[in-house]
């Protein structure tokens, strides 16, 4: 009776908690976007993810993979390409902000959901979530270059961003759901509801749209918009016309 009643309390606690990161994720894209409201953004959206995730260990696993990921990236520009932090996210470990964690966690989720809503098997998931997950990248590298929370010195053809970058990306996501697809299965196993991912299906859905209006709209970034909109398009409309 007790995990039922937990697990009400997730189901409640998630349009709340979805509702109140869309409204500031609106307000956010109107304003000057400060560290402290860039930081707030990323820990709301990872309590969203976590609460819709009902199961936090896989969750929590991303995290853990990409943060290993970004350690050895800062020190020794593998995977990813070389590029550095700056202090703009907050604490940082060895040069990594532990925000980075949040980061990789808090999309692992959506982007699972949204893979297997594309494909029913287990041995194609894994890469396509990985794929799904560096989608939401092209959003993301271009406007965290451009606001000086990290930086290229080699710069790139995409919005100072090395293609390198995004093949890092695709390399970590496969680790991170190599760990991720036993812990979610293990978990799923003792789970009734373990295939209710239309909330996270919603999360991914709702960034790949937002991000392209405010790129497009607010930001004056078309080539971002256009470029995110049809990486994680990709992805979304996929998962949307297959509804589980």
């Amino acid at each position: 009776m007790a995990r039922v009643s937990a697990r009400g309390r997730r189901g409640r606690a998630f349009p709340l908690l979805f509702g109140a990161l869309a409204i500031s994720q609106v307000v956010y894209g109107r304003t000057s976007r400060p560290p402290a409201a860039t930081r707030g953004i990323v820990g709301l959206m990872l309590a969203t993810s976590l609460v819709e995730a009902r199961r936090p260990v896989p969750v929590l696993a991303a995290g853990a993979v990409g943060f290993g990921a970004e350690l050895v990236g800062v020190a020794t520009g593998k995977p990813f390409g070389h590029y550095s932090y700056s202090e703009r996210l907050g604490p940082r470990v060895r040069g990594v902000p532990l925000l980075a964690a949040a980061a990789w966690a808090m999309m692992a989720r959506p982007s699972w959901a949204v893979a297997g809503r594309i494909t029913r098997r287990p041995a194609a998931r894994v890469p396509l979530a990985a794929a799904a997950l560096t989608a939401w990248d092209v959003y993301l590298d271009p406007r965290m270059v451009r606001e000086g929370y990290w930086s290229w010195p080699g710069g790139g053809r995409y919005e100072g961003v090395p293609a390198s970058n995004f093949a890092g990306w695709f390399a970590t996501g496969l680790l991170v759901f190599a760990a991720y697809a036993p812990l979610e299965d293990r978990g799923a196993a003792a789970d009734a509801t373990a295939d209710d991912d239309g909330g996270a299906v919603a999360l991914y859905v709702w960034t790949w749209l937002g991000e392209a209006i405010a790129n497009a709209c607010l930001w004056r970034q078309p080539r971002v918009a256009l470029a995110g909109g049809a990486a994680m398009g990709a992805f979304a409309v996929p998962a949307l016309l297959d509804r589980g």
